[in-house]
C-alpha cells in the first residue's frame, strides 16, 4: 500500500523544539522540506556526532529526528527569500514552524498571510508557552519545560531535591503533540476545505505527562511524592529495583490475593537454589503490607537481594519466564539494540548514508498496520542538498538565478 501522506507537502521551519514533527510526517510520506538557514541549521551543532567528529553533516541528533526529509536552504529575512518562500506555501498543505512568538507576523509570514495565498494551509506553531498567555514571550529549555510542566518535581528521591529525567522529553513530547494535532487539523481540512492555525505548547505537552500526578491534587489535596526506586503505602516503604549481576531488574516484594502468588513462585525459584532463607515459610497470599513492620520488609528485600545478585538480568528474566513471577531487565540502550523481542518485529531498520560510506541503525515505522502502509525512511538531508531539485525544477528559477541568490546569501 501506498504511503499514506504521500500527496502532501510539509514545509519544515523548525529546530530542535519541532523536528520530530516533521520527521513522523515524512516517515510517513509527506513530502517534507526541510528549510535552513545558508550554512545549515544551528541545531546541526547539537551531539553526539558520527565517530565522535564535531561536524554539521555528522550531528547525530539532527541526523535521527530529519529523516525522511528533503532539504532546501532559505533565509526568509530577505525580500527575495520571502518571495521564494510564499511560492512554495501556495502549494504547501503544512507550515511547522517553532521561532519566537511574532518572528513570522514581522517577516509577514505568519498564519494570517499565509491563508491569504492558500485557504487550506495548515500552519502548526511550536513554542514554549503557546500563542496566548502571560508567559507567552519567555524562553524555554527542555529543563524549563520539564520543571515548569511538573515532571521535574515527582523525579527523584524523597530525601532529596527534584532532578530531570536524563535524557531529554520536552521537545520530543511537544513533537508528538504536533504531529497529531497536525493530522487532526488536516482531517479537518479534508472534511471542510479550511485549513487551521495549530498552537502547541512545549509546556502543555509536559503537563499531560504529569496525568496521574495532578488529580491526586485535586481529589486529596496532597501533592504526588518523589520516591526514586521506592514506593510507600500503608506506612512502609518497599523497593521497586533491585540490583543484579549485571545491572538491575525492575521487582517488588508481593503480597496479597491478587499478588502473593507472584512472590510465593518468586520465593519457590529462589528455594530451588537454596536461597530463599525463611521467605518459604510465609503465605503471601494471606498477608498485606498493611500491618507489616519496615524491619519484616527490609529482611525480605535483603534475601531477595542477594539471590538477584548471583544471576544477570537475561537469568532472571528467564526465571520469570519459568515460574511464572513478574520480573523485567532494566534494559540499557545496547540491550535495547539487541532486544530480540525489537528484532524479530523488525523494529530496527539500517539507512545507508553514503557520504559516511556507512548505514546507521534507527528505530523504524511509528506504527505496524494490516494492510501495511509504505513508511519507507531515508537519510536527513546534507546542507542545502536539494537547493537544485526544488528551485530549478519546482520553481522554474534558472541556474543564474541559484547562483544569484547564493551570493545575495538567500540560498
Amino acid at each position: 500500500m501506498s504511503s499514506i501522506l504521500a500527496p502532501y507537502r510539509v514545509l519544515d521551519l523548525t529546530n530542535a523544539k519541532g523536528f520530530l514533527c516533521g520527521k513522523i510526517l515524512g516517515d510517513l510520506g509527506a513530502d517534507v522540506i526541510k528549510i535552513e538557514r545558508p550554512g545549515g541549521d544551528p541545531d546541526r551543532s547539537i551531539g553526539p556526532f558520527y565517530h565522535d567528529a564535531p561536524d554539521a553533516e555528522k550531528s547525530l541528533y539532527w541526523l535521527a529526528y530529519n529523516t525522511s526529509k528533503r532539504g532546501i536552504t532559505l533565509n526568509i529575512e530577505t525580500a527575495d527569500g520571502k518571495e521564494i518562500f510564499k511560492q512554495l506555501a501556495k502549494k504547501a498543505d503544512f507550515v511547522l514552524e517553532s521561532f519566537p512568538l511574532g518572528y513570522l507576523n514581522q517577516l509577514g509570514l505568519d498564519y494570517a498571510a499565509l491563508t491569504e495565498l492558500n485557504s487550506s494551509i495548515i500552519v502548526t506553531s511550536i513554542t514554549p508557552f503557546g500563542q496566548a498567555g502571560p508567559w507567552i514571550d519567555y524562553k524555554t529549555s527542555d529543563l524549563v519545560a520539564c520543571a515548569t510542566g511538573g515532571l521535574v518535581y515527582i523525579c527523584g528521591d524523597a530525601d532529596r531535591p527534584p532532578v530531570r529525567i536524563t535524557a531529554e522529553h520536552a521537545y520530543l513530547h511537544a513533537g508528538l503533540h504536533a504531529a497529531g494535532a497536525t493530522l487532526i487539523a488536516h482531517y479537518y481540512c479534508q472534511l471542510t476545505g479550511v485549513g487551521q492555525h495549530v498552537d502547541v505548547s512545549i509546556e502543555e505537552a509536559m503537563v499531560w505527562t504529569t496525568m496521574y500526578a495532578v488529580p491526586y491534587w485535586h481529589t486529596a489535596q496532597r501533592l504526588f511524592p518523589r520516591s526514586g526506586n521506592l514506593q510507600t503505602r500503608y506506612g512502609s516503604t518497599y523497593r521497586l529495583m533491585f540490583p543484579c549481576k549485571d545491572g538491575y531488574v525492575a521487582v517488588r516484594a508481593y503480597t496479597g490475593l491478587t499478588f502473593g502468588p507472584w512472590q510465593a513462585r518468586l520465593v519457590k525459584a529462589m528455594e530451588s537454589e537454596g536461597m530463599a532463607d525463611d521467605l518459604t515459610n510465609i503465605d503471601w497470599s494471606a498477608l498485606s503490607f498493611e500491618g507489616q513492620t519496615q524491619e519484616e520488609i527490609d529482611h525480605w528485600e535483603e534475601v531477595m537481594r542477594q539471590y538477584f545478585m548471583q544471576h544477570t538480568k537475561a537469568e532472571l528474566y528467564e526465571k520469570a519466564r519459568q515460574y511464572e513471577f513478574s520480573l523485567f531487565p532494566s534494559n540499557t540502550p545496547k540491550d535495547i539494540v539487541e532486544y530480540k523481542h525489537l528484532v524479530e518485529r523488525g523494529f530496527w531498520i539500517e539507512i545507508e548514508h553514503p557520504e559516511l560510506r556507512d548505514s546507521l541503525r534507527y528505530p523504524g515505522a511509528i506504527f505496524k498496520s494490516e494492510p501495511a502502509f509504505d513508511q519507507t525512511m531515508f537519510r536527513a538531508p546534507l546542507i542545502g542538498e536539494h537547493n537544485e531539485e526544488v528551485y530549478l525544477r519546482e520553481l522554474g528559477l534558472s541556474k543564474s538565478d541559484l547562483a544569484r541568490l547564493k551570493r545575495a546569501n538567500v540560498i
